[in-house]
């Protein structure tokens, strides 16, 4: 029987603009029926105000809970910035909920002491950092984590300027390598450049997509048929 997964967006970056995760779900999982869920401005209405607030953590949930009555047998959380309404949402609803950073952050903390932590938008850094910390405490390791902002690359992105977004990113991780063990990528817009950028900085450079489409792969299969 074939599993349903619902996909969480804050934006249509991962519909309209970068494709990293329909490709890698055809790669991956060509069998999985996905079900997009988007609420286009709840990630712009975040930035405006520079955090989280209770409404934000509500309209997630509330795709969450949509997600579950739509039947879905896995909820996937595909921004990072709103990662922390999950943890809300995993209280509401009865269907297993992944964020897209789990995967990295865990395998981030088991890489490296110092870590380099990228983003193209300030309001990715807390929650990314968050994880990591949660699961170094998780390990008894201690970390630290050094973080760097390329602010208005997202914007640059949007507009459909990648060749000027991927320069301001490649500066950033040319600033930030010699500081840290490994650099990660906070945001999955970033991803295709990661083999990039390992190969400029000669570190390795972590992305979301791949390790969190595994691991959503290895979940779906051990769930009952």
């Amino acid at each position: 029987m074939t599993k349903r997964m619902a996909m969480l967006h804050t934006s249509f970056v991962f519909i309209n603009v970068e494709p990293v995760f329909k490709d890698l779900f055809n790669e991956l999982i060509p069998d999985v029926e996905i079900i997009d869920f988007v609420d286009s401005h709840v990630l712009g209405d975040v930035r405006k105000i520079g955090r989280v607030q209770v409404p934000h953590i509500r309209r997630m949930c509330n795709l969450a809970q949509a997600a579950e009555d739509a039947g879905a047998d896995l909820i996937f959380s595909a921004c990072s910035s709103l990662g922390p309404s999950m943890d809300v949402a995993r209280g509401l609803v009865n269907v297993p909920i992944i964020k897209i950073d789990d995967a990295m952050t865990r395998k981030a903390v088991a890489m490296g002491s110092l870590i380099g932590v990228m983003a193209t938008v300030p309001t990715t850094l807390p929650p990314t950092v968050d994880l990591i910390h949660q699961w170094a405490a998780e390990a008894g390791k201690p970390v630290e984590v050094k973080q760097l902002l390329c602010e208005g690359a997202f914007e640059i992105l949007m507009s459909g300027d990648r060749a000027r977004h991927d320069q301001m990113v490649l500066d950033g991780a040319l600033q930030l390598a010699p500081q840290v063990d490994l650099i990660v990528l906070a945001q999955a817009s970033m991803s295709r450049l990661a083999p990039m950028l390992s190969n400029k900085i000669g570190k390795e450079v972590l992305s979301s997509p791949r390790l969190a489409v595994e691991y959503v792969k290895s979940f779906l299969e051990k769930l009952p048929a």
